[in-house]
């Protein structure tokens, strides 16, 4: 009997012999005998069958332990290409070097082969169907033709080999004997089909399939890296020592205020300084996104108005080349908010840096209906949101910006007050404030008063000897009022009270009562420091100085209503306009009391404006929404251009104004609307260019254009 087998040692799944074995035949049933002397096995004649074999080991078989021989070996397959590159770089524009590739396309195809699948149900799979029935239809039509050829000539064969038993021999079996076998054998035998060729339906192409793949191509670019810019700063000793003694200083002051505070106030104190830093927080986490989120808007609104911007770049009314030294007023922009809807436009004024930006002032007219004010800022880049918003409790009735400082704005409200706005400040309320303390306006005229819009103009002027920043403001109380800027408050001065002439009165004792004007409007001279003009409620218009608070330099019976504006030309030192609620406008030299144009426009004036790029073109807008633009070198005698601009006839236009370098104007209504125009070519003509000679530019030529229409005029005058 066969000895048992060595164990097997297992390596993964597969079960392999560790030695291998031999079986050798040895003599005897079941034993094996050697003989000491001779070394040959007893029992050599005895039968196979009865002979027992043994396992032989190989002399270099390792000799191992169970343990050892249980011991499995696991191996993992994985499907990663062994040829792909594991040594790919590439250069990174982020860190600046170059960076290992981490994963690599392990795909390895081997074959591939592009077939299609047709629809049994579709028109091409019942075309391909039919088209096999008919091969079918035809492969047994021939072969029944050819079966029936094959009985013709079988019959033939038949009648000759009758045909020979008769000519042969007497001992030969009968034709019809012979015949009877042949059909017999036939019978038996039976006949092997022909085997019918099946088409191949994987090898089916249509036509348009077979055209020719352009080789692909791989396109790639390079960009440029961003710009970087390096910056470094040197720490001294000092500036270190400094900052350390700045930080020791706040943690005493601190802990000062925390010792003289009550355990009340302490808690109040820790809550509040907990939402403070919520709310930083929240504010730091929106201020990073804020110009990102800004310039992604413009980028927007410029697409929405896209017509419109070029309308305002490129478009110049081509049908003046035809009109009569007429033009038009192309409308452009509209600027609203919903928050102002119901509020009047009251002041308006283009920023001196910034030419796409203008403030808008918001109040009300109606002495009956006021209501708060808003200060909003517009921007041309986004017409569909300001830039800036600042509500008060009292309507705002005018505004002025600073020319080396644009980002102060200085606003006179309804109710007697001034103040000033830092738009460099994210809170909403204003830097300074006046307040009856430090001498607000009082208006007891308001009583009576049926119309009193013109509550308070004021002006920007220039630094006192101190460097201290100073406004002046008018009121209907009569007073006209000098404020400075200090670290921390308004100081007013009193620089003149508006009498009204004829107007004394004597009282109890013998004194002499005076009646104030209202002033309405004023405008300081662009070259003369100390020299102004005030407009008042009753008509009239006062030259004033700074030295004199008691006298003026002279009258101008001027109107007979309030005086809504007075403004000094920007290049004639004598000239200056004036309009009023008498529906007229009047152009003035300061040396003489009668006007020396006067233009009568059928409605109340709410405002005028000169223009910047010439002496004799001002713009002036009524009540009835319409808005009239004059050249006085083309027409002194009536507008060259007179549109409505509103789109309700009940709205009322209240102001005006030309923007500094782009030919376009801003008016705004009574409903909170602004409305930006466009200029046609015939009312911003330039002096035209003679052959051999250069075109004369500048404030002299204005000055000289201007002169000689008044120099016209006195003519005329001096001869009636």
């Amino acid at each position: 009997m066969p000895q048992k087998q060595p164990p097997r040692r297992q390596l993964g799944n597969s079960h392999l012999w560790e030695p291998f074995l031999c079986w050798s035949i040895s003599v005897g049933r079941g034993t094996r005998k050697r003989d000491e002397d001779s070394g040959t096995e007893v029992g050599e004649g005895t039968d196979e069958w009865a002979q027992s074999k043994a396992t032989v080991r190989p002399p270099d078989q390792l000799e191992l332990t169970d343990a050892e021989l249980k011991e499995e070996f696991t191996r993992i397959l994985t499907a990663n290409n062994p040829h792909a590159p594991q040594n790919i770089v590439r250069y990174s524009f982020k860190e600046g070097t170059y960076k290992l590739i981490g994963v690599v396309n392990q795909l390895a195809v081997h074959f591939s082969q592009v077939g299609n699948l047709i629809p049994k149900d579709s028109d091409e799979g019942r075309r391909q169907h039919y088209r096999d029935e008919l091969a079918a239809s035809s492969q047994e039509s021939t072969k029944v033709v050819i079966s029936e050829t094959e009985i013709l000539e079988e019959e033939e064969e038949l009648k000759e080999t009758e045909a020979e038993t008769e000519a042969g021999s007497q001992t030969d079996m009968p034709v019809a004997e012979v015949a009877e076998k042949v059909t017999e054998e036939e019978l038996m035998t039976p006949k092997q089909p022909k085997e019918r060729k099946l088409t191949n339906k994987f090898n089916f192409s249509e036509r348009a399939s077979q055209t020719l793949n352009n080789p692909l191509r791989d396109r790639e670019c390079q960009m440029e890296p961003p710009p970087r810019t390096n910056f470094s700063a040197t720490a001294n000793q000092w500036e270190i020592y400094d900052a350390y003694v700045e930080e020791l200083e706040k943690q005493e002051k601190t802990k000062e205020k925390e010792k003289a505070k009550t355990p009340v106030a302490k808690k109040m104190g820790k809550m509040a300084m907990r939402k403070m830093t919520s709310m930083e927080s929240q504010s730091d986490d929106i201020t990073k996104v804020t110009q990102a989120a800004k310039i992604v808007e413009r980028m927007v609104n410029q697409n929405t108005y896209d017509d419109v911007a070029q309308d305002f770049k490129y478009y110049e009314d081509a049908a003046d080349e035809y009109r009569d030294q007429e033009g038009t007023l192309l409308p452009l922009w509209k600027f609203q908010n919903d928050k102002a809807k119901r509020l009047a436009v009251t002041a308006l004024c283009w920023n001196p840096k910034y030419n796409d930006l203008f403030a808008v002032g918001h109040g009300s007219y109606d002495f009956m209906k006021q209501s708060q004010g808003m200060l909003l800022l517009y921007s041309m880049k986004n017409p569909s949101f300001p830039e800036y918003i600042f509500s008060s409790e009292s309507g705002i009735m005018c505004l002025d910006m600073h020319v080396d400082h644009p980002y102060l704005v200085v606003v006179g409200h309804y109710d007697g007050n001034v103040a000033i706005y830092n738009l460099k400040k994210p809170h909403s309320q204003p830097s300074f404030r006046s307040s009856a303390k430090s001498g607000k306006h009082t208006d007891p005229v308001w009583q009576v008063s049926l119309e009193p819009r013109w509550e308070k103009w004021v002006r920007w002027q220039k630094d006192d000897m101190d460097n201290n920043l100073n406004f002046f403001s008018v009121s209907s109380d009569g007073r006209i009022v000098s404020w400075t800027l200090l670290k921390s408050e308004l100081v007013h001065t009193d620089v003149i009270k508006l009498k009204a002439e004829g107007s004394t009165t004597d009282g109890l004792d013998g004194l002499q009562l005076h009646t104030m004007g209202c002033g309405t409007a004023f405008d300081f001279h662009k070259e003369i420091d100390y020299m102004f003009l005030v407009g008042t409620e009753e008509g009239k218009i006062y030259k004033c100085s700074k030295s004199y608070s008691s006298k003026f330099l002279d009258t101008y019976d001027a109107h007979n209503m309030a005086v809504d504006a007075v403004s000094w030309s920007p290049y004639h030192t004598k000239v200056f306009m004036s309009c009023s609620s008498d529906w007229t406008v009047k152009i003035w030299d300061h040396t003489i009391k009668t006007p020396m144009f006067i233009y009568d426009l059928n409605s109340a004036v709410g405002d005028v404006a000169w223009a910047p790029y010439s002496s004799t073109v001002f713009a002036a807008v009524t009540t009835n929404g319409k808005t009239h633009v004059f050249d006085l070198s083309i027409n002194k005698y009536e507008a060259i251009c007179s549109q409505p601009v509103v789109t309700k006839k009940k709205n009322k236009i209240t102001h005006v104004q030309f923007n500094p370098i782009h030919p376009i104007i801003i008016v705004g209504d009574d409903r909170g609307h602004v409305i930006c125009l466009k200029l046609s070519p015939n009312l911003r003509k330039m002096p035209k260019e003679k052959k051999g000679q250069e075109v004369q530019k500048g404030p002299a030529v204005e000055i000289a254009k201007l002169d000689k229409l008044l120099n016209l005029v006195r003519e005329v005058k001096t001869k009636t």
